[in-house]
């Protein structure tokens, strides 16, 4: 059933009656219905940038977070007084329980109650393509390949009590596994961020499809299937709604800019471990979003959204041909069919719905900025922003955020993001007054003295007890446990 314009019109006002206005400038509020009146041209990035020009005091973000990052001698990861690290895995240095090496270029990463009190972390390894263009693709692990020619996969890391670590394969034979997302059932939805079809980039099968991986029980993970009902298209995140059944995926593309999607589960279909393997190829409806503002106007991109706060109303639209077998999903759909986004990346379902992350727009967009994120409440059926960054002017300078990518909610209150920005890269905390604050800094330069480069944080998530949050650097491939006086935040 469609969400009517007058229903939407006389939700947006309820929704907006008697709600104070939240934050600072640039504000994330991320409780569900709280609102933050600020606009692109007054964005966090403005309040950093004023920082930064004041110096490394000013790095204490107003008392909000854990004051200024204080640089790591070893040169890996800069963290506020207090706060240490320690390296679970590092590829080409550590080794997998069958003695091969650890895979490269970590991507997302959840954290799962293992065995005895240890925590289970399946990590993605971003890999793409044909196995001969990485020294340290994820191994060929007998029973868990879906293509042997494929490079990336997730392996899964068990951190016991007392520090020790064991790694072993989780699957193989994937493609660019990027993001993807958590079951209420325990188990790891991971996406290929790709489109490669059998006999493209070497190839054997066709890729772009969600997988799912147990972390807890071995034996679930052979002979990989993906899960077609999903859609074949350039995954990135995935959430399971754990009322109502839906999953809520993202795709990372352009040309024309990517979508979210929402699959609706058969009738009489039941989630629970295994359960995603026995579905038909085409079970479920697979539907793209379309969004309209207060007005009724249809809204073609997330970009035009200039203000945090506002609020769309959102319907699905079926997908023709969710296998893409010869047009991609997204150039299905004319101009005025669906809303588009840039960078559609990390989603984290919490507060009964699910917050979703737009890194940045550019040119391709109508509007420009450097980072956004949305929260979709699936009772109202609607989209409101809660963060938007204006574009960094100088993001070599320490001080402001770009390019959120990697999103999860902490148990401390708010959000924690992973930059994937240009220059300094950060893990950063947004609390629910629309503060925002730095966590750490790759310090890890990849480039020259005169050029330096500082790869991507991907994986962020807090282990089941809250005590440790897990990071990854991506390249070369560093997983990262970060321990501290961790305080709550006001929600």
């Amino acid at each position: 059933m469609s969400l009517t314009r007058r229903d939407f019109a006389r939700q947006s006002a309820l929704t907006g009656a008697g709600v104070a206005l939240a934050g600072s400038v640039g504000a994330l509020a991320s409780a569900p219905n709280a609102l933050a009146a600020t606009d692109a041209d007054h964005t966090a990035n403005a309040d950093h940038a004023e920082d930064a020009a004041r110096g490394p005091a000013a790095g204490a973000h107003h008392g909000v977070g854990y004051g200024p990052l204080i640089p790591d001698p070893d040169g890996l990861l800069a963290l506020p007084a207090g706060f240490k690290y320690r390296v679970i895995t590092y590829s080409g240095r550590t080794k997998l329980e069958s003695g091969e090496i650890t895979p490269s270029n970590h991507d997302g990463t959840a954290a799962f109650c293992g065995p005895r009190g240890a925590t289970l972390l399946v990590n993605n390894h971003e890999l793409k393509g044909p196995r001969s263009g990485w020294q340290y693709p994820v191994p060929l692990t007998e029973g868990l390949v879906y293509d042997p020619a494929a490079s990336g996969g997730c392996t899964v890391v068990e951190v016991r009590p007392g520090g020790h670590v064991a790694e072993w394969v989780g699957i193989a034979g994937t493609s660019t596994n990027c993001a993807g997302g958590t079951t209420p059932w325990g188990t790891w939805l991971t996406g290929e961020e790709t489109e490669d079809k059998a006999g493209q980039n070497g190839m054997t099968k066709d890729h772009g499809y969600i997988f799912e991986v147990d972390p807890a029980d071995r034996r679930a993970n052979r002979a990989p299937k993906p899960v077609k009902a999903f859609g074949r298209y350039a995954h990135e995140a995935v959430v399971i709604d754990p009322r109502r059944g839906h999953a809520y995926l993202t795709e990372d593309a352009s040309g024309p800019n990517g979508l979210l999607f929402r699959w609706t589960p058969p009738a009489g279909f039941h989630h629970g471990r295994g359960r995603l393997r026995t579905l038909a190829d085409d079970a479920g409806v697979l539907q793209a979003f379309k969004c309209f503002d207060a007005n009724g106007k249809f809204v073609d991109d997330l970009s035009r959204a200039t203000k945090t706060g506002t609020v769309y109303g959102v319907d699905w639209v079926d997908v023709p041909d969710r296998d893409a077998r010869t047009v991609p999903v997204r150039k299905q759909f004319s101009a005025g069919q669906v809303t588009r986004a840039r960078k559609l990346e990390g989603m984290w379902w919490a507060d009964g719905g699910t917050y979703i992350v737009s890194s940045y727009a550019r040119d391709e967009s109508p509007v420009q900025h450097d980072g956004a994120v949305w929260f979709y409440d699936p009772k109202r059926r609607t989209l409101t922003l809660k963060v938007l960054l204006g574009v960094n002017p100088d993001p070599s300078v320490d001080g402001a955020f770009d390019g959120p990518d990697n999103i999860t909610v902490s148990p401390y209150g708010g959000l924690v993001i992973a930059e994937d920005g240009e220059g300094v890269q950060h893990l950063f905390g947004a609390t629910d007054s629309g503060r925002t604050y730095p966590i750490a800094r790759n310090e890890l330069n990849i480039g020259t003295e005169d050029e330096p480069e500082y790869s991507e944080f991907t994986g962020v998530t807090f282990s089941p007890d809250g005590h440790t949050l897990y990071a990854n650097i991506q390249t070369p491939g560093i997983m990262l446990a970060i321990t501290g006086p961790w305080k709550r935040h006001k929600r």
